[in-house]
């Protein structure tokens, strides 16, 4: 079987667990599904369909060209490789596979009046003193891992940690965030809309990063294909693990003056 390819990649909708949204288990499903609702309302659809659980592009995606391995930008219909970036469709609320040409394109602010922003190949790692347990506890995040996004139309930062269900937002105290961002300064430097700053505590610790928007949407598809029972059982938590471990060896030290370059 060809593997899936681009956006699909995340979510495969041939996975038996991926055919719809599944329901939470437990007490906290009717507090999940109000969550979602109260967020979709409140962020961009961009985000909204993170809480929804599918990545967008996923769903709708013509299967036997998928299964081919066929696959062109959705801007212009280029053919594309497997490697290729993704741009984020503001108006439209979506993430676009785009060619070369159309990506860089888009790493202009003024290209498409704004619509369309690539989404940065960069991934930052903080150099500095790791966030404690106490600052972390201030968050009142209910899981160890945990991404951070900016919108620009809603002008404010939602914490949002994926799960079983796909993606739930955190009610984010956003005194105690802007305070961790003069505090450590990598978590304010996600560019707005297309990066998100993820932080992950373990049992060795706090680790935080910056990572591409669509690096969100890979680990809210790998929580939904892997998970299974209670507590995500050994193949969710090694599939979290190769995923943090690839976020490593991407990261490079941050530095105040680093911009996004959409290399």
């Amino acid at each position: 079987m060809t593997p899936a390819r681009g956006l699909r990649r995340f979510v495969s909708p041939d996975h038996p667990g991926s055919a719809g949204r599944p329901e939470p288990a437990g007490p906290g499903r009717d507090h999940d599904q109000s969550t979602a609702q109260s967020a979709a309302d409140l962020l961009p659809p961009l985000v909204a369909q993170l809480l929804e659980g599918a990545p967008p592009g996923v769903a709708d995606m013509p299967g036997p060209a998928a299964e081919a391995g066929a696959e062109k930008c959705e801007l212009c219909a280029t053919d594309i490789p497997a490697g290729h970036g993704h741009v984020a469709d503001l108006e439209n609320t979506s993430l676009v596979c785009a060619c070369r040409a159309c990506y860089l394109l888009f790493t202009q602010p003024a290209a498409g009046r704004g619509r369309y922003r690539a989404v940065p190949d960069r991934y930052l790692s903080d150099p500095g003193p790791p966030l404690t347990a106490v600052e972390w506890d201030r968050l009142e995040i209910p899981v160890g891992l945990a991404f951070f996004f900016r919108s620009s139309a809603a002008d404010r930062v939602a914490g949002f940690y994926p799960s079983p269900a796909g993606v739930t937002e955190c009610v984010l105290d956003l005194g105690a965030w802007e305070q961790l961002g003069r505090d450590h300064p990598l978590l304010g430097a996600p560019a707005p809309d297309v990066e998100a700053a993820l932080i992950s505590r373990t049992d060795d610790g706090i680790e935080s990063f910056v990572v591409p928007i669509d690096a969100c949407y890979e680990l809210a598809g790998r929580m939904r294909l892997h998970w299974r029972g209670f507590d995500g059982g050994a193949e969710a938590r090694a599939s979290i693990a190769g995923f943090l471990d690839t976020v490593r060896s991407r990261a490079r030290p941050f530095r105040t003056e680093t911009v996004p370059d959409g290399d």
